[in-house]
């Protein structure tokens, strides 16, 4: 197979960890024996130290020009917020990137491993029951995506966010969400808060009326409060999270502690013909860019959500995820999730111990 992949590192310690996944990629395609061919893009606030753009046309075409996206990180340090450079980096980023792409569901898997158990906030006796969750977030309406405007009337100051939702948004990605679950362990639990919000009770109605197609999977309707006290107390009764955008946002957010770290995390982005952008739930962290520490495993995941979503490639997706377990075995972590009695190492470090667990 042979695939081109645009390569958006962007900023603080996105090269870094983009440089881990590119390694592992390469391995993958020399067992396997594919070529994945990279063009790398600017974005974010490398972007604009170059053409004044977070999103430049010319990184536009070389992403419409590949057949996938593998995203780092952007935006720079909070006390540096407001300079041209990073003042609404994120927003031109990433919310301009999906809105380029029509992006409209987010894939993000929340798993606990038992080798990092101790890194975990929960308690271990949770964990060793077994946490998996995949959180189906839609990513395309909601508040985020509604009209935002702040006035003055009376000499006080009146902020609104719109919140917006249709039933074919909806039904998109409650498709997604039972679709993934009749491969998972069929249930689906649908978040909102349809005691109160007008969006939440059309949610509702139009998740139970596309569950109907899926008689195999069951359905849970659940308020979003509710549910961000049960998604820790009993993480083990979840399969997949199906989710307005920002309520996933935060849920999918909170369930990064299963992992110990969330550096540990991978996200897919997908539009309705399947093309995607995958990157690391993590930050740009410019507080540890060009330390060596950062985690570099989220963004591995992503490059093999990548392989699986978007290839096809089930199997390799497989490879790395064996690799890390097994790198989690021997002992080896980054500083964030280190165990007591493992070994700390490096970024580069972390990505070789990968590399070297893919056996040609």
């Amino acid at each position: 197979m042979n695939k081109k992949i645009a390569v958006l590192s962007g900023d603080g310690v996105g090269p870094e960890i983009m440089a881990e996944a590119i390694k592992v990629l390469n391995r993958i395609g020399e067992k396997f024996g594919h070529k994945f061919n990279f063009s790398e893009a600017l974005i974010g606030g490398a972007a604009w130290d170059k053409t004044g753009n977070h999103f430049p046309d010319e990184t536009k075409k070389i992403c419409e020009n590949s057949d996938a996206i593998l995203f780092g990180s952007v935006g720079g340090p909070v006390t540096s917020a407001q300079d041209k450079k990073w003042l609404n980096c994120e927003v031109n980023s990433i919310l301009g990137i999906r809105k380029h792409f029509n992006f409209n569901i987010n894939l993000r898997p929340a798993k606990a491993y038992k080798q990092l158990k101790n890194s975990a906030f929960l308690r271990a006796d949770i964990i060793e029951k077994g946490i998996d969750i995949l959180c189906v977030r839609e990513l395309s309406q909601d508040i985020y995506f509604g009209e935002h405007k702040t006035e003055e009337k009376n000499g006080i100051k009146i902020a609104t966010d719109i919140m917006t939702y249709d039933e074919k948004c909806i039904e998109a990605v409650a498709h997604t969400a039972f679709q993934a679950a009749q491969k998972r362990k069929k249930k689906v639990h649908s978040v909102d808060k349809a005691n109160v919000l007008d969006c939440s009770k059309l949610w509702r109605e139009t998740v139970t009326k596309v569950s109907k197609k899926y008689p195999d999977c069951e359905l849970v309707h659940i308020l979003v409060d509710n549910c961000a006290m049960q998604v820790i107390r009993r993480p083990y009764d979840f399969d997949v999270l199906l989710m307005p955008n920002m309520f996933g946002d935060i849920i999918s957010d909170e369930t990064s502690i299963f992992a110990g770290s969330l550096g540990m995390l991978p996200s897919a982005s997908l539009n309705s013909k399947g093309f995607g952008l995958y990157e690391p739930s993590a930050g740009s962290a410019p507080d540890i860019a060009g330390k060596g520490i950062a985690n570099p495993i989220g963004q591995i995941l992503s490059a093999a959500m990548m392989l699986k979503y978007s290839f096809g490639l089930n199997e390799e997706h497989d490879e790395i995820a064996r690799a890390i377990e097994k790198s989690f075995e021997q002992g080896f972590m980054t500083a964030d999730a280190v165990q007591e009695g493992a070994k700390s190492i490096s970024t580069s470090q972390m990505g070789d111990k990968i590399v070297n667990n893919i056996k040609i």
